[in-house]
């Protein structure tokens, strides 16, 4: 769908800007807000006061916040980010600057908040800009992409400096047609949003029926007619008659983790030696990509680099993502397993790597790993190598575990290009939101008028 533009444009003066409608106001946003607004107005509260407090992870890509989080104030004044109802955040490192991580500030504990370093805050002076299309200008695509373009820093350490924000050049029309304008930008995202939610959970149903398909071939088999027998093992349950019920460390000749020297952020290119990151086996699928860069004056170690068939299970990561199992499709002998990785070698005329990799991601066996895992924190959790090599299983003979192996992979085929057909969808969505905040919030829409009159502000 195609939109109005407005009748009359003007040179901005501006180069990335172009023009922009003739009767908007050109300035830099250090006129038009507060940054970083002074502590001081919090030292008017008591010190056991408490308010709203806000870690990077309870603001949402999306603007959205969570305010489960509180502190007293004396815990907040040195050290911290203070702000206030009406204030708009944004994440100044990467990768969440990139990812629109930041959210206008609402019904916080007493009207009052406090949060992590890494927060840019901007207070719009009431009669030049309103939150709401701040929020939608620190979405749009221009401002991301400037802000990019001037991190400063190395790695996973860069930032989007104050001055950034603050000599930004903004075109604002009047409050009332901002007002327009977010309610118009209100109502198309949601239409977009409503889209990109439809589409997640198609692919969350399909990844339920991948999930389950290898499943139930991994434990129960093909043959739906097969005789069945108690496994001996209450969550297993019936598997087939002639299916063998051992232990996984039956299967394995040997099992070892490798090493974690300090690292480079960026990612081996070629041939330059590279140590894994535990998430290079995430969703059963080995992802070479997934590594740090060893730095030149460290001396990679030989005998941890990778084999083609090894079995690589991650060893502590998240509740959902400990134990997951993944096998190595070539030799690659400049990537080197981290001590956060088991490397599994598995007796080979007994079973498969890639069935033992499949049933290692059942839905049974992966209730069983979460059981068994340890940890303080929900965000690291821990799986020994005793528990993964005690874990039980209904073992068929080679040739069937092949034809297992087939089975899965046909049916999946289909799931798995459905699921790619989702996600492109949801990529092109996501394109076609930011493209609208940007061109509002740019003068390329004319927005009065588009949006019923009840439902403006």
């Amino acid at each position: 769908m195609s939109f109005p533009r407005y009748p009359a444009y003007k040179p901005s003066g501006v180069e990335w800007l172009g023009e922009v409608p003739e009767h908007w106001e050109t300035l830099r946003l250090r006129f038009a807000v507060t940054l970083n607004p002074s502590k001081q107005e919090a030292k008017e509260l008591g010190d056991q006061e408490v308010v709203s407090f806000l870690p990077m992870e309870v603001i949402g890509e999306d603007g959205s916040l969570r305010l489960e989080h509180e502190k007293q104030v004396a815990e907040c004044l040195s050290g911290y980010t203070y702000f206030r109802d009406g204030d708009v955040c944004l994440a100044k490192i990467t990768p969440c600057f990139e990812n629109g991580k930041g959210a206008i500030l609402r019904e916080l504990k007493g009207g009052i908040g406090f949060g992590t370093t890494e927060l840019i805050v901007a207070r719009p002076e009431k009669e030049k800009i309103t939150s709401e299309f701040l929020d939608y200008l620190f979405r749009s695509q221009t401002f991301r992409r400037l802000g990019e373009s001037e991190m400063y820093g190395a790695g996973g350490q860069k930032r989007v400096p104050d001055s950034f924000v603050r000599d930004f050049t903004a075109a604002l029309p009047s409050i009332e047609e901002q007002n327009q304008a977010t309610t118009f930008l209100d109502h198309e995202t949601a239409k977009i949003d409503a889209l990109i939610a439809e589409q997640q959970r198609l692919i969350e149903l399909l990844q339920e029926k991948r999930q389950a398909v290898i499943s139930h071939a991994v434990t129960k088999g093909l043959n739906p007619d097969a005789p069945m027998k108690d496994s001996g093992v209450e969550w297993l349950g019936e598997v087939q008659e002639h299916w063998e019920v051992q232990r996984v460390k039956h299967l394995c000749r040997h099992i070892e983790q490798g090493w974690s020297p300090q690292c480079e952020n960026d990612a081996s290119e070629g041939d330059s030696p590279g140590v894994l990151k535990v998430g290079c086996v995430n969703g059963g699928i080995f992802r070479p990509g997934e590594n740090k860069r060893l730095p030149p004056d460290l001396s990679p170690i030989p005998e941890y680099s990778l084999r083609k068939g090894d079995l690589l299970i991650s060893r502590a990561n998240t509740k959902e993502l400990v134990g997951s199992a993944a096998v190595v499709s070539e030799d690659y002998p400049w990537l080197f397993i981290c001590d956060k990785l088991y490397r599994i070698t598995v007796d080979l005329s007994l079973a498969s790597a890639a069935f033992l990799a499949l049933y290692l991601g059942s839905s049974e066996v992966r209730g069983q790993i979460e059981l068994g895992a340890s940890g303080a924190s929900q965000s690291m959790q821990n799986i020994s190598q005793s528990v993964l090599m005690e874990l039980p299983i209904a073992l068929p003979d080679l040739d069937e575990q092949e034809a297992i192996q087939n089975a899965i992979a046909n049916e999946c085929c289909s799931i798995d290009e459905l699921v790619a057909e989702g996600s492109r969808a949801i990529a092109l969505f996501q394109e076609r939101r930011s493209a609208l905040i940007s061109a509002a919030v740019t003068g390329q829409i004319d927005v009065r008028g588009l949006v019923p009159e009840a439902e403006a502000v």
